[in-house]
């Protein structure tokens, strides 16, 4: 399986991959899911795949040659949406040639993608696209798109990220929520592929592959553990105190979530004893937000 991010901010872009692909008991498989398409000084441009591995290779190789019926290529796109739609048609191209003979051995056509860079003068863009070819486009309201195994690790983007973010506060924030995802699900793995571009550069600066040996994850790794569960264990306990009485006096949603929904006894089946009294927890002063 797979896990990418990718993060469109105002200083640049952040990429991060893994490179498992095969998590099997006995087997355990590696491949570079993240790929520069780069003239330096004129255009650099990231992508990052997910899904099935054969046609995630069939669809780079099909980028990097591909010509539009105009002539323009990934390499002449004169913007970034020009070159994500040649993409999307590479994936269709791709779909077009194999997507039938999958179907008959029982394959699903599964591919996913991020992709993103700058050209020329243009802003930074960063798009996700669709095993259908279609995509969208990143904003202010969503800075960041993920592919593959994305639930265990979006947490942390969503408190943390913004188009104001640094970029090596985004590339922290990515090192974590990989952790997250490493820890909870074995079909993502190391070695990790981190690239962080800065706006307007043109050129890849700074790349990085992280493995087990990689001293600065490994503190990273131990850091966000230990501070977690400090920050946990300095979260009160929760009170129990007498669930309110079902009164008008009561506000509804006392009542509500104070009172469990219970399945009735069977005709015929005496309870062995009265229903104990509830408890619920205690109110107490909400905390009061810094400014």
């Amino acid at each position: 399986m797979t896990y990418c991010v990718g993060m469109r901010l105002e200083a640049g872009l952040v990429f991060l991959a893994d490179s498992r692909t095969n998590a099997g008991i006995d087997q355990v498989s590696t491949a570079r899911k993240l790929s520069v398409f780069e003239n330096p000084g004129e255009r650099m441009m990231v992508l990052m795949t997910a899904g099935n591995l054969s046609i995630s290779q069939a669809v780079r190789q099909t980028i990097s040659s591909y010509v539009t019926q105009d002539g323009t290529t990934i390499w002449t796109a004169p913007t970034m949406y020009e070159a994500a739609r040649i993409v999307g048609e590479a994936v269709r191209s791709v779909h077009k040639e194999d997507a039938a003979k999958l179907t008959e051995f029982g394959v699903d056509f599964n591919i996913s993608l991020i992709f993103g860079g700058q050209i020329g003068t243009e802003r930074c863009r960063l798009f996700y696209i669709y095993s259908a070819g279609n995509f969208i486009e990143s904003h202010d309201e969503n800075p960041y798109f993920q592919i593959g195994e994305a639930k265990y690790g979006k947490p942390i983007l969503d408190r943390v990220i913004t188009p104001q973010t640094s970029l090596d506060d985004a590339a922290k924030c990515a090192l974590v929520s990989m952790d997250s995802t490493l820890r909870s699900n074995v079909a993502v793995g190391l070695p990790l592929d981190l690239l962080v571009y800065e706006n307007g550069s043109l050129a890849l600066t700074r790349f990085v592959t992280i493995d087990e040996q990689n001293q600065y994850f490994q503190r990273l790794r131990i850091a966000w553990g230990q501070q977690l569960k400090a920050v946990f264990e300095g979260i009160d306990a929760p009170v129990w105190d007498a669930a309110p009485a079902i009164t008008d006096k009561v506000p509804s949603s006392a009542n509500l979530h104070s009172r469990p929904v219970r399945v009735p006894l069977p005709a015929g089946l005496a309870p062995l004893q009265a229903s104990k009294p509830l408890q619920s927890l205690a109110e107490q002063p909400a905390l009061e937000t810094q400014h």
